[in-house]
């Protein structure tokens, strides 16, 4: 268990307010200060300042956070792990982005499971926003990612490298010949929800081009990727997504890949957990397992 008063800092950190902190916590405000303070004379330096009005953290409380998070995040994952090893199981809290979980992930996984008979798995699949979340309150141990993410954060290893690629139904025109971005703007995008990590990706591209999803002529917005390759099919509009996530679609012609002068975009999908976990090595070994699993996969295919 950690200390009362790095639970109150880790608290503070959340909010930015030291009166909700301890709303939250339970406890007075001059309570939540003197906790703060206690740290900052441990650890000889400052953890907050004012800037306006809005209280933030110094670099050096940033990188205190960070540490102090994986070690929470280990102190319960250690309790589990004990508890495991107690009644002769285990358990993997593994976070999947949605493409990932979909088209990517299915048959490293399988195998690994084929490969281990004794071990549990929590799969958890939500955006590359949810899941980083979900990292930093430890409700996953690990997580494969198509977004982005803090590198300075997170510990990371390569899990693929895909294409990303702008897409119509077979029908449209813009299945036929070259065109540049601009040439796009006069359709409809339908596209994944904020926060996902194929739409992120899409965001970064346009911005370095000076453009944004609102330059296209309307959009339509949707967490579920086979409800986006149906609207396209049908001609409601194009998207832009993984390559691997329309393989099907490519191969029987219902969707053709539109061809962009100006874009040629790879990206990883990235296995992360968080730096200096005490447990990197056990989930080093996983994420070895999984790729293996895959290439050998890949090779099959072949």
């Amino acid at each position: 268990m950690l200390d009362f008063r790095i639970e109150t800092f880790l608290e503070v950190c959340k909010s930015l307010n030291f009166t909700q902190a301890a709303r939250q916590l339970n406890i007075t405000q001059p309570a939540v200060s003197q906790h703060i303070k206690w740290l900052e004379e441990c650890y000889h330096i400052k953890l907050f300042e004012m800037h306006g009005k809005k209280l933030q953290l110094t670099l050096a409380g940033e990188t205190l956070r960070d540490s102090l998070t994986t070690m929470q995040h280990d102190i319960v994952s250690l309790k589990e792990k004990v508890q495991e090893t107690e009644e002769k199981k285990r358990a993997l809290k593994m976070g999947l982005t949605f493409t990932i979980a979909e088209y990517e992930a299915a048959g490293s996984i399988s195998r690994y499971l084929l490969q281990e008979p004794t071990v549990s798995m929590m799969l958890s699949v939500g955006n590359t926003r949810e899941l980083l979340r979900e990292l930093e309150e430890g409700s996953i141990d690990f997580a494969l990612v198509e977004g982005n993410f803090p590198g300075e954060v997170y510990h990371h290893e390569l899990y693929s490298r895909q294409r990303y690629i702008a897409v119509c139904a077979a029908s449209d025109p813009l299945a036929r010949g070259t065109y540049t971005i601009d040439q796009l703007l006069g359709k409809r995008l339908v596209i994944r929800e904020a926060g996902s990590g194929t739409r992120n990706i899409m965001e970064r591209y346009l911005e370095m081009k000076g453009l944004s999803v609102e330059d296209f002529t309307a959009k339509v917005e949707t967490g579920n990727m086979g409800l986006i390759k149906q609207l396209v099919a049908a001609g409601c509009g194009i998207t832009f997504l993984y390559q691997a996530a329309v393989e099907r679609e490519l191969k029987d012609g219902s969707l053709c890949e539109i061809s962009l002068s100006d874009m040629e975009i790879t990206h990883d999908f990235t296995f992360i957990w968080r730096k200096n976990s005490i447990f990197s090595e056990d989930y080093s070994r996983i994420f070895t397992m999984l790729k293996e699993n895959r290439d050998h996969k890949m090779e099959e295919q072949r």
